[in-house]
């Protein structure tokens, strides 16, 4: 399942992400990843902990608690710190499938990712390339969005990030372990709590049909979430 979520950030506040990112230090990406990613890892990172990397992630999971169809989707149980690259000068990341366990930085815990998530800081006018290609069951499916939206996508996928020929790609990317580990199950979650949101304002609260569908869908919960 592959879902965008617009708006998660508004422009006002892409434009001060942008005006900090754009100042700071960036790191050669690879120097972030695995033996087998690194030698298709092309792109530029901001520190991990650095103290912009952790004020610009908090204020990004601030936003995410306040979104409910991110929290329909992903039903997170643990959402790793964000991150923050930037792709220039023909940077890419050619295929690959994201760690199944990362570390949970300060801590002695592994998350499991379930997962992955890529928040879009540059308008797609603004860099040639840059498309994120996600593999699926259906094909590969194309994602490049605008400043301040956001893409979920299942971390088990194989995915690439293409060539940038003109200008830079900003996003932030991290990964979420979901309540519910089976993606079939999630997303048969997710499509029954879309149902109950739309059909909520067209029925009383005490309706029966109403009451019954938010039970089936809060018993599915407890059978299959692992909180």
């Amino acid at each position: 399942m592959l879902i965008c979520i617009d708006h998660v950030l508004s422009q006002a506040e892409v434009a001060q992400f942008r005006a900090e990112l754009d100042a700071a230090d960036w790191l050669d990406g690879a120097l972030t990843a695995g033996t087998l990613a690194s030698s298709v890892k092309r792109n530029e990172q901001i520190a991990d902990g650095s103290e912009l990397a952790l004020r610009l992630g908090q204020q990004i999971l601030r936003r995410l608690a306040a979104t409910p169809l991110f929290i329909s989707a992903a039903l997170p149980r643990t959402i790793h710190p964000p991150k923050f690259n930037r792709y220039t000068g023909g940077g890419a990341y050619g295929a690959h499938v994201d760690s199944a366990l990362m570390a949970l930085p300060g801590t002695a815990r592994k998350m499991r990712t379930d997962l992955s998530a890529t928040l879009f800081l540059a308008e797609p006018e603004d860099y040639d390339g840059g498309v994120l290609e996600v593999e699926g069951p259906f094909g590969v499916q194309e994602v490049k969005l605008p400043a301040g939206d956001m893409v979920l996508y299942p971390s088990s996928s194989l995915h690439r990030v293409t060539p940038v020929t003109r200008g830079a790609r900003v996003a932030s990317f991290f990964w979420i372990e979901s309540l519910v580990a089976d993606e079939t199950e999630r997303t048969l979650l997710f499509d029954l709590d879309q149902s109950v949101q739309q059909i909520t304002p067209l029925l009383a609260a005490d309706d029966m049909r109403l009451v019954q569908l938010t039970g089936v869908y809060h018993n599915l919960l407890r059978r299959w979430g692992r909180p």
